[in-house]
């Protein structure tokens, strides 16, 4: 059978929906070096508006606050993901495992107002105050998933034999993992920590239902001034945040793709 051949009409396609999806993206970027106040005329190349940044306490303020969340909300995400892969794929049949692997991939399909809401329902049932660790639990919550999925593609197509070598060497269970398993999925976890963070960063919903007072996001603070008007200085900001989002998941992409890359060589 032969492969269909790239064509015009293919190539048509392709290149409305990436300037459809990117178009408005490049767009403010472009206007974050505009250099007048006002966002839709342009009068100059400048990066007065970046220089502006540290100035602003607000933005700063969130931006501080948006990365310590980003950071704590990761590092639980990629603890809690990596434990139910390797309950997922490790620990065989057992009871409830359909159901446990449905609690862990349920944040996948449920839409963040959703989950949102319920984390503030809870949130309130037992009495927790709404702030910085609330949205840490929020993003941790629904960026586990995204860990486990990509740990546990790695654990299915890992060789067996080695833990299994190391185990006859004389290694206990948890050194077998800490010494051979844990090394050779390092690559798998750390692209799940970027994949994390990288969400973190970018929430805005789940974030505004769980937030409380001294504890406004990034994201949450660019679209309450948006509101009240777009000013050079949040697409300064806006770029910077489409900047770490970018290198986030390209550099989760390239670690996976390094991974498989790997497992398929050997």
């Amino acid at each position: 059978m032969s492969r269909r051949r790239f064509g015009a009409w293919d190539a048509t396609v392709l290149s409305l929906v990436f300037a459809f999806l990117y178009i408005p993206i490049l767009i403010v970027v472009l206007f974050s070096f505009n250099a007048s106040r006002l966002v839709t005329v342009w009068a100059g190349f400048s990066t007065r508006w970046y220089a502006a940044l540290p100035g602003n306490g607000p933005l700063m303020e969130a931006a501080f606050i948006t990365l310590r969340i980003g950071l704590a909300s990761a590092l639980a995400a990629t603890l809690l993901g990596t434990l139910a892969a390797i309950s997922l794929t490790r620990l065989g049949p057992f009871r409830f495992k359909g159901l446990l692997a449905g609690m862990v991939y349920a944040p996948l399909v449920m839409p963040e107002i959703i989950t949102g809401l319920s984390l503030l329902l809870l949130f309130v049932a037992i009495g927790l105050d709404r702030g910085f660790w609330t949205i840490v639990l929020a993003h941790a919550t629904f960026s586990t998933c995204f860990v486990a999925v990509v740990v546990q593609a790695r654990l299915v197509t890992l060789d067996r034999s080695l833990e299994e070598a190391a185990r006859d060497l004389g290694c206990t269970a948890p050194m077998a993992f800490i010494k051979v398993t844990l090394p050779l999925i390092s690559t798998s976890v750390l692209a799940g920590f970027l994949l994390a963070l990288t969400l973190s960063l970018d929430d805005l919903v789940i974030a505004s239902f769980v937030s409380g007072p001294g504890a406004t996001t990034l994201p949450m603070r660019i679209y309450g001034q948006a509101r009240l008007g777009v000013t050079p200085e949040i697409n300064a900001i806006c770029s910077v945040l489409i900047g770490l989002v970018t290198v986030g998941v390209i550099a989760a992409s390239l670690l996976v793709k390094r991974d498989l890359g790997r497992q398929l060589r050997s």
